[in-house]
Parts: C-alpha cells; structure tokens; sequence
C-alpha cells in the first residue's frame, strides 16, 4: 500500500486535491453564512475556470514544453459551442445540470478536434515560430466566430457567415456575429467548477504518471535522444496539446455559462498572455502553483477596486514583484531547506 502512494500517485498529488476540496468547503461555507460578498460570490465561477485553464496550460508548456500563445482560442471555442448547444438544448433537456455537462462535452469535443487540425502541422515547428503559428491560430478563430451567426427555429439550425441571409419563423439567434451571445442562461456553478477542476486534475496527474506521460516529458527534455530510443514524436506531442486543447474547451464553456454575453473579442490575445502568466507564475510543470496563482491574480483586480483609476497600477506592481519573488534564487533555497528539514523531522 505504501508503494502504491509513493510510486502510482505522489504525495504531492494528493496534497493538491486535499487543498482543491479544503477550498471548495470553505468558500461553500463563506457563501452559505453570507461572509462572502456577492462581487466576490460572482468570481467564484470564472476562478474555476481559469484554474483550468492555467492546468491545461502548464501541460503544455510545463509537461510538454511547448509555448503555445493560442490558448485563448481553444477557449473560445469551448465557450461558444458550449453557450450555443445548451441553448439549442434548453427544451430538449430541461435538466440545467445535465444540460450543462453536454454543453461542456461538446465544447471539450470540438477544441480537441481543432487542437488536431492545428497541432499536425504546428508542432513540427519549435520554439518562437510554434508560439507565432498559435498567436495566429487564436486571432483566426476570433475572427471566424466574429463573422458567424447561427439561428434555430422549428425547421432547425441556420448558419450564414460574415452576412445574415437567412430567415427565421419564430426563433432565436443562437450566434449573432460580432454582438456574441447575449441572453445566455447562467447554468454553471460553484460545485460544476470544483467538479472540472478536480477532474482536470485527474486526468494530468495520470497522465504524467503514465507511460505516455514519461515519453511525453522525454522529449521534453531532449528530443534528439527521446527519438533514438523510438519514442514517436507526433504521438506523444499531438497527445499532450489535444488533451490540453479539449480542457481548454470545457473550461470556455463553463466561463460562457456563468455569463450573460459573451463575444469573440473577450478571448483575445490578452487572455492568452494572461494564462501564461498563471502558469508561469506558478512554476512550470507545477499544478498546485497553477492553481494558486489563478485564483490569486484573478480575484486580485476586484480586491484592488478600491484603488479606482489606479488598481491596475497596483495590479502591475504586485505581479512585478511576486515574479520577482518567485524568480530569486535566495529565496528558493530558503524554502528548500525549510521543507528538507520538515521532511528529515517527519522521518
């Protein structure tokens, strides 16, 4: 029993889910007593999903070692697909949570297929030309959503690109070009987040334990010699960027449905840039720094309102220095003999 906890799944795994739940309980608790005010209570969905988004990101720049700068499409993808089936679901499956988890397949299931349409031929490419090809990725998938309109009535779906020239008897707009989705039913919650994370947290943990995720971190660390003893490059590096594109899209979905419009021009170059930051802050390849950085820097611009026109002054000057922080070396060690010698007491 020992060995299975030390060798099949880390301590350190176990630690991150045990903080995930402590997590959830608290901020439940928070909300239930009314300790927790309603901008706050607001955040706690979109928390959730960029949480995700920061552990599917770190997959692929901290497992993978790949820097992709189109993580935002992948994203985008997921919120509209998920903001357009639970819409087109909403007779047909009255159930909001069911419909929600549909909603969140389909998304996941259409930023898988596009990772693979992308990721065949980008990742043959390496360093500063992978994160231009995936740059580009994003502003085209911006720019595609931003020119769609689909419409539903009771003959069925409609699709028209760049012009509305379609008719509709008794519908809705499900899609309306560059105004997004406006009137969405806000389905997802606290509990369908803690859920995504924790499953997102599954399924990169066994990852990265497996096989696969051996060879994966292989060719991270040396390609040339990752290739001489077989390991097959477009697999493993197809495998980790569509596991991470298709998290990406069921974090996107459960974004879009905690909102009441959503349009292309949210997820964006920034937003990318933006999850880079909480996967770098956190550390590469370290999930628990994802997840606490997510959530910090998230929440922080609403802690910092209170500052008004000079909030994202102080926002900036906090990420400075955390990155700092982080960055020195002094520090690092100061930390490593700290828990060396609680590892040596415990012992």
């Amino acid at each position: 029993m020992k060995k299975f906890f030390t060798s099949k799944m880390k301590k350190s795994n176990w630690l991150v889910y045990a903080g995930v739940i402590l997590a959830f309980v608290v901020f439940q608790v928070m909300s239930g007593t009314g300790a927790l005010s309603s901008t706050m209570e607001g955040q706690l969905v979109p928390v959730c999903a960029y949480v995700v988004m920061a552990l599917s990101l770190n997959l692929t720049v901290g497992v993978l070692g790949e820097l992709s700068l189109g993580h935002a499409g992948f994203m985008s993808i997921g919120a509209f697909t998920g903001a357009v089936t639970a819409a087109a679901l909403e007779g047909a499956i009255p159930n909001s949570g069911l419909r929600l988890l549909v909603a969140m397949i389909m998304g996941a299931l259409l930023a898988a297929v596009a990772g693979v349409l992308v990721g065949v031929p980008v990742l043959r490419l390496r360093g500063d030309y992978l994160a231009i090809v995936t740059l580009a990725f994003g502003e085209i998938i911006k720019s595609i959503i931003t020119n769609l309109y689909i419409g539903m009535d009771s003959t069925g779906l409609h699709c028209s690109f760049l012009n509305l020239n379609f008719t509709m008897q008794d519908g809705k707009m499900l899609l309306n070009g560059p105004m997004g989705v406006t009137g969405i039913e806000k389905i997802s919650t606290f509990l369908s987040g803690f859920l995504l994370i924790m499953v997102t947290l599954v399924i990169i943990f066994n990852l990265v334990n497996s096989r696969s995720g051996r060879a994966i971190m292989a060719l991270r660390d040396n390609r040339i010699a990752a290739e001489s003893v077989g390991i097959n490059v477009t697999k493993y590096k197809l495998m980790g960027f569509v596991i991470s594109a298709s998290l990406a899209g069921a974090a996107g979905t459960l974004f879009a449905l905690s909102q009441n419009t959503i349009m292309a021009n949210k997820f964006d170059f920034n937003t990318s840039i933006l999850v880079l930051v909480f996967v770098v802050l956190g550390g590469l390849g370290r999930m628990w720094g994802s997840i606490i950085a997510a959530a910090t820097l998230t929440v922080l611009p609403e802690l910092l309102r209170e500052f008004s026109d000079y909030r994202m002054l102080v926002y900036a000057i906090v990420l400075i220095l955390i990155m700092l922080a982080t960055n020195n070396p002094t520090l690092k060690g100061w930390f490593a003999r700290i828990f060396k010698r609680k590892g040596a007491e415990k012992e």
